[in-house]
């Protein structure tokens, strides 16, 4: 099953003419999962090979708008790129983030008169005191929903925190478990981690056929964990003739953030085959990062070492640091910021990539 990641917007605070506001998207078997929504999300979208209508999970990390002024403008921009047949029943789009997102929708749509072609749901987060200085807390009169769901809304679950795991579990189903994790901001933020299931093994068709079984619907039963019987009487057991199960990917995605909030990040985040993190300001700039609720790339590189990771992939730059194509003199150069990482990750082996606008990364699968 292929998998890869394409960043639409790498940039911090706003969009601006060589970066867009935060967003990417997670591809798999032709579904896309959004990370965030900055403003002029579905611009993006536009530029790039990926196709909106796909798009069947969003999760926002918090609610700063350059993760999320983008969507309720791309929910409709979806809505009138569908075209559905009079007996065709669309599937819910659902939507992940704090607590305060349900409300923001809600009223956003409504005000707008926006009606939608397919169902959607927001699953809130329940934040805790500890992700943000007191003034970063909503009230529960800024929060409380008001007035009947919007036409199109399906009524969503309030998850909280799981004590045993310091996680939030979103969702299960055959091919990955989907978790959140605590981060601490000037507002409340989540990171994400998408845990693929393992994969059974392949047959040792070698083996097989020195027993005296040859492809058949036998191999089929095998493959699907059921013991066999042969002629001699041999009951043959799937785990037998089985190789290695593949393990799953791990793909951990950060919101904004100066640091975890408890055990449960680096504990979901352990082995992550991409973690992705932002880095905002250069390691010199760290003060100024810290007080802003942000991160520098030593910083990043920390927590990558922290949960084993394989790669770190730094987004979010402050607008200031120019792509390497664009640069010019005087100009402070986004490639100081990916060396800091490798200098702080030296002798690792972990990869660090600098992500880039339209940036497409494939996860392959491990062998």
């Amino acid at each position: 099953m292929t998998m890869d990641l394409t960043f639409l917007g790498t940039g911090s605070a706003y969009p601006s003419p060589h970066r867009g506001a935060s967003a990417l998207i997670l591809r798999t078997e032709g579904e896309c999962w959004l990370f965030d929504c900055g403003e002029g999300t579905q611009t993006q979208l536009m530029r790039s090979q990926l196709r909106a209508s796909r798009i069947t999970k969003v999760f926002i990390s918090h609610l700063h708008g350059d993760h999320l002024f983008g969507l309720p403008g791309l929910l409709c921009t979806v809505s009138l790129q569908t075209n559905p047949s009079p007996a065709q029943t669309l599937p819910c789009v659902d939507i992940y983030g704090p607590t305060g997102l349900r409300k923001y929708l809600r009223v956003t749509l409504g005000l707008t008169g926006s009606q939608l072609l397919f169902p959607y749901a927001v699953h809130e987060l329940e934040t805790s005191p500890d992700q943000s200085p007191p003034e970063g807390q909503l009230s529960c009169e800024m929060t409380s929903e008001c007035g009947p769901l919007h036409p199109q809304e399906q009524l969503g679950r309030s998850v909280s925190l799981d004590v045993s795991t310091d996680c939030y579990q979103l969702f299960q189903d055959k091919r990955f478990v989907v978790k959140a994790f605590r981060l601490f901001h000037r507002v409340p933020s989540f990171g994400f981690c998408v845990q693929e299931h393992e994969r059974p093994g392949r047959l040792n068709t070698e083996l097989l056929k020195e027993l005296g079984l040859h492809p058949g619907p036998l191999y089929g039963r095998l493959k699907a964990g059921e013991p066999v019987t042969l002629e001699n009487g041999r009951t043959l057991q799937a785990a037998d003739v089985m190789e290695e199960a593949i393990p799953g990917r791990k793909i951990c995605i950060f919101g904004d953030c100066s640091g975890v909030v408890g055990g449960g990040a680096l504990k979901a985040c352990d082995g992550a085959d991409v973690l992705v993190h932002e880095a905002t300001l250069a390691d010199e700039q760290q003060e100024k990062a810290v007080d802003h609720g942000h991160s520098t790339p030593k910083m990043a590189a920390a927590v990558a070492l922290a949960c084993a990771a394989r790669k770190l992939v730094l987004y979010h730059f402050s607008q200031r640091y120019k792509p390497c194509a664009l640069r010019k003199e005087g100009d402070d150069d986004v490639a100081v910021l990916g060396r800091q990482a490798e200098d702080a990750l030296q002798g690792s082996g972990v990869d660090v990539i600098l992500a880039e606008d339209f940036l497409t990364l494939a996860i392959p699968l491990k062998r």
